[in-house]
């Protein structure tokens, strides 16, 4: 009972110290915290709202600004890519003109130095000799040359010509006393076994004029060569010049050597794919739409 007593007695004395520290407390928190305040119009406005508010416009322009710059890259990226693909046509330009310069210049006569002939790819030039048809060599699959219709069905899955081989033949040149190799031109895939075209399996000796050709590499998906076969499909010099004893020179002869019978001649593709103005006009087509959207969302409205 004593004790029930004594703590009513320090319940009293400890109350009213409660109720000061409590007054403190709350004096502070509004001080830090304070709330809604009365306008001159007679509307409450709360400190707190007003600054978040201002905190997310300041963080939506930032973002809306880096968003308007970055935007502005594509624009920027497909100009410099048409700029870059009509240097490409004019370089594209240049070579196609240089090759057909080469290709229809007076021939001269070839070179019997192997190292002079690496520096006259697509030069004309003339031998004399005869043909070894005894150890032809057959590049395969090929097609006719036929630029007009290469044009026509440039970009197509498929084409329309005739499927073949290339006869390589060598070819002795009596006034130079090496063997080379010579390109005779394409036969259709029913006249590649020589008993089928014997007209034009000459064996006189002949003068003829074609283009110098280098070695090539295999390209991505293009079969290796199948030398037991007799099947190639790229021209290595040095393994058709190992298979029939010839010098590495290879060269293609003209249409005007042409026989009867035989393969027709003139199987030197000189047309390059020339694509670059479909990529300007895209580039640069690109360039303006993504220019004026821009302008529309960033600048018009404003």
């Amino acid at each position: 009972m004593v004790s029930l007593t004594s703590l009513l007695t320090y319940s009293r004395r400890l109350l009213p110290t409660l109720k000061t520290q409590n007054h403190a407390f709350y004096t502070k928190r509004s001080f830090f915290l304070p709330g809604p305040f009365k306008r001159v119009d007679g509307r409450f406005l709360g400190f707190g709202r007003q600054s978040s508010s201002t905190a997310a416009k300041a963080a939506e322009k930032g973002e809306d600004s880096f968003l308007k710059w970055f935007l502005l890259l594509i624009p920027a990226t497909t100009f410099g890519l048409g700029t870059w693909q009509v240097k490409r046509r004019q370089w594209k330009l240049k070579l196609i003109d240089d090759l057909t310069r080469l290709t229809t210049a007076e021939p001269i006569p070839l070179p019997l130095d192997p190292y002079e002939v690496n520096n006259l790819e697509y030069r004309r030039v003339k031998v004399r000799g005869r043909y070894d048809h005894s150890q032809e060599l057959y590049i395969m699959p090929r097609s006719p040359v036929d630029p007009e219709r290469e044009a026509r069905e440039a970009g197509r899955l498929s084409s329309s010509a005739e499927t073949g081989a290339n006869v390589i033949t060598p070819f002795h040149c009596t006034d130079l006393g090496i063997t080379i190799l010579v390109n005779r031109g394409f036969v259709p895939r029913k006249k590649i076994r020589p008993e089928t075209r014997m007209k034009g399996q000459v064996e006189d000796e002949v003068e003829l004029v074609g283009v110098v050709r280098l070695t090539e590499n295999r390209k991505p998906f293009v079969p290796n060569n199948d030398v037991e076969r007799n099947r190639w499909h790229y021209r290595d010099l040095e393994a058709m010049a190992q298979v029939t004893g010839a010098v590495p020179i290879f060269i293609d002869a003209d249409y005007g050597s042409t026989i009867p019978g035989g393969p027709i001649g003139g199987q030197t593709r000189v047309t390059l794919r020339n694509e670059h103005m479909q990529y300007i006009i895209t580039w640069y087509g690109l360039c303006a739409a993504t220019s004026y959207m821009w302008y529309a969302k960033f600048i018009k409205k404003i």
